[in-house]
């Protein structure tokens, strides 16, 4: 009989909402992994790392990695994004292969900079895109390979949430150049799937604003000062839109906001022979802050009110529900470093989402002369 491979090594570098939730309940359920190492310095979610995967090390630096290599696999980066490239880079050179949280790197040359030193290391390097997994997305790319809209021409995606009292955490004090703002949070799972869908960018309009929410304050004039400071950086945008033509023809108009109290539909496509729309969000992040784990039967499953609705013009008829699977990213990234095979999300697509993030941060500044808008 054969036996199974042992399981990789696997550290977990910050254990917030994305270590613990996103990354940490998949690789605990998952036995092609074993979470050996968790890097925090914060003593309560170091407590619940312990609690979540008992006999694991905890360590408070998560740059001392490097002194554990040869108790690991692979490394799963997962701190704020402007220590991202440090710490991949990190991880790699103590000859360890990486997974990088999104935003990949707070530029696109950092982004092919790692990229280029995994490969001349010989070592595997993926960036953690769990939205490709949602159950709306794949029930879209379903119909799409069916031919069940006929030729697409129009892609709406919104992802809208209410926050008027500003980001927490290292999000309200993270700046663009820092990886920052509602276009490097929610931009890397929009503009990903509309590229997955219909191809590269050819051409992109960009609306990127910082809204000002009430009772925002300037940011201290100095360290030191007493001030409480800004709830939000100042500058960071809050509410972007992005109209994309891609290669093919399609046009994607895409809608990131933290200041929608009323959500739109999250998808609505148009084709020469019908119609999707769906609203909702895929219900694994919900089912995880819950604390429902990923192997409980009927995890990922839609309800029956978040079904989308297909339309060919004379009738409306309701999708099946779908099912989104986010641990299917850890399953195949086990394939993949064990046989060599391509991991489930090449970075270079990360790289490409970078670019088209800095081009609309480049166009949201452009400024014309009255003159040049007059007939």
């Amino acid at each position: 009989m054969s036996r199974s491979p042992s399981p990789l090594r696997t550290a977990i570098l910050g254990y917030g909402v994305a270590g613990r939730y996103f990354h940490g309940t998949f690789l605990g359920v998952d036995p092609a992994y074993e979470v050996t190492i968790v890097a925090t310095s914060n003593p309560e979610r170091a407590a619940q790392a312990r609690q979540d995967h008992p006999g694991a090390t905890i360590i408070e630096d998560p740059h001392d990695i490097a002194a554990h290599a040869s108790d690991l696999d692979l490394v799963i980066v997962c701190t704020p994004p402007s220590s991202h490239v440090d710490l991949a880079r990190t991880a790699l050179r103590a000859g360890l292969d990486v997974v990088v949280d999104k935003p990949f790197a707070p530029t696109s040359a950092e982004g092919e900079a790692l990229i280029a030193e995994a490969h001349a290391l010989g070592r595997r390097l993926s960036v953690f895109q769990n939205r490709r997994y949602d159950a709306d997305f794949l029930t879209l790319k379903g119909l799409l390979e069916a031919g069940d809209l006929g030729r697409v021409h129009t892609f709406e995606s919104r992802f809208e949430r209410w926050k008027p009292a500003g980001e927490r955490s290292w999000k309200a004090h993270t700046s663009v150049s820092e990886g920052g703002g509602v276009l490097f949070d929610l931009g890397p799972h929009l503009l990903d799937q509309a590229v997955q869908l219909f191809g590269p960018v050819t051409e992109m309009l960009a609306s990127v604003r910082a809204v000002a929410r009430s009772g925002d304050r300037a940011a201290p004039a100095a360290a030191g000062s007493q001030s409480a400071g800004p709830r939000t950086t100042a500058g960071a945008d809050t509410v972007v839109q992005l109209i994309l033509t891609h290669a093919g023809g399609v046009t994607s108009q895409l809608t990131m906001s933290s200041l929608s109290a009323l959500a739109g539909p999250r998808f609505q496509v148009s084709g020469d022979q019908g119609a999707w729309r769906t609203v909702g969000k895929d219900p694994q992040e919900a089912a995880l802050f819950a604390g429902t784990t990923p192997d409980t039967p009927g995890f990922g499953l839609e309800s029956e009110e978040d079904r989308g609705e297909l339309s060919s013009g004379d009738e409306v008829t309701r999708t099946p529900a779908g099912t989104g699977d986010y641990g299917r990213y850890y399953r195949e990234l086990a394939v993949a470093l064990r046989t060599g095979s391509p991991v489930p999300v090449d970075p270079q697509d990360a790289v490409d989402v970078l670019r088209l993030i800095e081009a609309a941060h480049r166009a949201s500044r452009s400024t014309f002369p009255p003159d040049r808008l007059q007939g």
